[in-house]
């Protein structure tokens, strides 16, 4: 444990950007808004083309920007690996034959709460300070392990926490969003916990009505069939309630039959012991019995007793035994009393023991199989029951539940229809922001058509739908936007969604492709607005982007040795306006890119700052 623990850089509290100040302690400040870091500190080792290197997080908007190729996607991949995501061997490094992703975790409020009390049920622990450690290990023949806080865990666990800290925006996911079916998931999450519940007691009253169904157009469909196997389990019924078998009868039973098969052997044995024991019992001979004995060895040790204190103590265990075999005498005289050879009650007990087996032949191997076989007999018998008074039950309570489900699937719709109004105007507004004041995003609920109209989500079909400009046609998406509207139409929808609540830290993978100019600003813009309120990443090839970051790391290649490797630093100052002037011109020496992305930064500044 330690091995790995210890390779974590312990950090001091969280710097804290002030709008006005700068760095002045472990918060990000923006004007009234206070955010805490949660993920603090992240460290990759080979992996793709990072060979050692530690991401040091502050709260607000961290960027991540690179040569094409440095390894900037490795980051978002380590993120993937430390939080659950599929492990892929190929991208481990050969030397040294693992991959190893590290993160320090620190939470706060209810979901600290939340994610401290899962992690300690399952075994692992939290830091002194408060922090969470997660590792999660790759060997380059795809071999996986996972720690949190300092304990071997399922790669399950990572995901769980993952599920509840940080969320993932990239080109993927924006290709996952154009689904008609993430579509309605996004509108409902967007729509609120009240719908969540709403959509809740709907999925249940579902599954309730479906199963009413399903079971009335079976009895209907298998009649016949049905009504022979209940005739068979009737008959095994009749035959096993006649004989009426108890659990444990058959033990009883054979135990009684070789008492009795024995008899007189018992008899003699019983008689003869007794003789043994019993005092004032005449012998065949003069032989005393065990009783007498017993008490001519306590009287004579006793007379001794006031000689050596150690005989008064023997004395007094040969009473304790001489009393103890009184006791057995007595129950020997009631053994013998009881002791019966009657042949008649031996035959009843052959003729029972043979209806029970003709039973476990049957039925099971067991009596206690037979008495099981018939409850389930019971239960079946009732399932497949085909009476005209069950099924006129069935289907009045067929009709109740599909009444429920139609009415709680017009207040979803509802609640849909209220909850795409709103979220329609927000994306729109966004949209406005990033040069695209004419285009509006709508989102289409509409009834779902045919016979399976009602659905485990409802009764609606939920599209987006982009107007790219007042006249133009209200089209799908994927058929309305070129790439560069895509792109912010779908960051436009990610800053909504983000609004609405949904895991403290988000990650955004290059959705900034394929724009530029004032729309990259615009972009920027509302990246740090989200850092208000969220910690953020972001990968980045725009420098109108990167201009805005409340932290500013550089993912750089290594290509002097053998091996090609790549490591990340923090840029400040001089060195951040070097690397936008790269992102700019691709000359990070020009001073005419300098001046330039000194402007951009000032800019940055003064937005922040507003």
């Amino acid at each position: 444990m330690s091995s790995w623990r210890s390779s974590l850089f312990p950090l001091k509290d969280g710097a804290v950007i002030d709008a006005d100040r700068g760095i002045r302690g472990g918060r990000l400040s923006v004007g009234t808004v206070t955010v805490c870091r949660v993920l603090e500190e992240l460290r990759i080792t080979g992996l793709g083309v990072i060979d050692d290197t530690t991401l040091k997080l502050t709260g607000g908007m961290n960027v991540i920007t690179g040569e094409t190729g440095a390894g900037k996607t490795m980051v978002v991949t380590g993120l993937g690996l430390l939080f659950g995501g599929r492990a892929d061997a190929g991208r481990v490094r050969a030397d040294p034959g693992r991959a190893v992703v590290e993160g320090r975790l620190r939470l706060r409020g209810a979901l600290a709460d939340s994610v401290q009390t899962r992690i300690t049920e399952a075994g692992a622990e939290v830091d002194d300070d408060g922090s969470i450690l997660l590792s999660r290990t790759v060997t380059i023949e795809g071999r996986s392990r996972a720690h949190v806080g300092g304990r071997s865990m399922p790669v399950a666990m990572l995901a769980e926490v993952g599920e509840q800290v940080l969320a993932v925006h990239g080109q993927s996911d924006q290709l996952r969003l154009l689904r008609p079916a993430e579509q309605r998931g996004a509108l409902d999450r967007f729509a609120g916990p009240e719908h969540e519940k709403l959509l809740e007691t709907y999925r249940e009253a579902f599954t309730r009505w479906r199963a009413v169904v399903d079971d009335l157009a079976d009895r209907r469909r298998n009649a016949r069939a049905r009504s022979q196997e209940a005739d068979l389990l009737k008959l095994g019924l009749d035959e096993i309630t006649r004989v009426d078998p108890q659990p444990g009868e058959d033990d009883e039973l054979r135990a009684e039959a070789q008492r009795l098969e024995h008899a007189e052997g018992l008899r003699i044995a019983a008689a003869t012991a007794a003789q043994a024991l019993a005092s004032g019992v005449e012998a065949a001979d003069d032989t005393p019995d065990a009783t007498q004995l017993l008490g001519t060895a306590r009287r004579t040790l006793a007379a001794q007793a006031s000689v050596d204190q150690s005989l008064s103590d023997l004395a007094a265990r040969l009473e304790e035994a001489a009393t103890l075999v009184g006791d057995v005498a007595a129950e020997l005289s009631a053994y013998l009393s009881a002791l019966d050879a009657d042949p008649a009650r031996l035959e009843q007990i052959y003729e029972r023991r043979a209806e029970l087996r003709t039973l476990t032949r049957k039925y099971a191997d067991d009596v206690e199989g037979v008495i099981a076989w018939a409850d389930n007999a019971r239960t079946r018998l009732a399932a497949l029951d085909t009476s005209d008074e069950l099924l006129e039950e069935l289907d009045k309570e067929r009709q109740r539940l599909e009444a429920q489900v139609g009415e709680l699937a017009q207040r979803l719709t509802a609640a849909r229809v209220e909850a795409a109004g709103r979220f329609s105007e927000a994306v729109s507004v966004e949209l406005a922001g990033l040069a695209m004041p004419h285009a509006k995003v709508e989102v289409a609920v509409v009834p779902r058509a045919g016979d399976q109209a009602l659905g485990p989500d409802g009764a609606d079909e939920v599209e987006l739908r982009l107007v790219a400009h007042p006249g133009a046609p209200s089209l799908p998406l994927q058929k309305g936007a070129s790439g560069g509207e895509l792109s912010r139409v779908m960051l436009a929808i990610e800053v909504v969604f983000a609004g609405a609540g949904g895991p403290p830290t988000l990650v955004f993978d290059e959705v900034d492709a394929g724009v530029g100019g004032q729309a990259a600003v615009e972009i920027g813009r509302r990246l740090a607005r989200l850092a208000r309120t969220h910690q953020v990443l972001v990968v980045t090839h725009l420098p109108q982007v990167a201009a805005f970051a409340d932290r500013h790391l550089v993912v750089a290649k290594d290509t002097g040795g053998a091996i090609t490797t790549s490591g990340v630093r923090i840029v400040e100052e001089t060195e951040r306006a070097r690397e936008l002037s790269r992102m700019l011109a691709g000359l990070p020496d020009s001073d005419l890119g300098i001046a330039h992305a000194e402007e951009l930064l000032a800019v940055a500044g003064r937005e922040k700052r507003g």
